[in-house]
């Protein structure tokens, strides 16, 4: 296995560390909160739809590319926002 030490291989470590985590810390604890309140109030519905839409994107584009470092990266985030929305749906009053 080799090893990309150039600013463009660390910038893309970097970038596919930093995008996972926002996806495995940040919306999976939007999902427990809006769970356990059993609401979705305060949350931006424009922004989750959004925010999928793109991550939706991104990753049919990874794909097209057979980048596969991008399609695990935004496909987390389809699943999360993904998550969110039905969330919002479901607790809609």
């Amino acid at each position: 296995m080799s090893y990309d030490f150039s600013l463009v291989g660390i910038v893309g470590v970097l970038t596919f560390t930093v995008s996972a985590l926002s996806k495995i810390i940040g919306h999976p604890d939007q999902v427990r909160k809006n769970h356990l309140r059993g609401s979705t109030e305060g949350v931006s519905t424009k922004f989750y739809v959004l925010a999928f839409s793109s991550y939706v994107l991104w990753t049919m584009h990874g794909l097209l590319m057979k980048d596969w470092v991008v399609v695990a990266g935004q496909f987390l985030g389809v699943i999360t926002t993904g998550t969110i929305l039905f969330q919002i749906f479901k607790y809609r009053k």
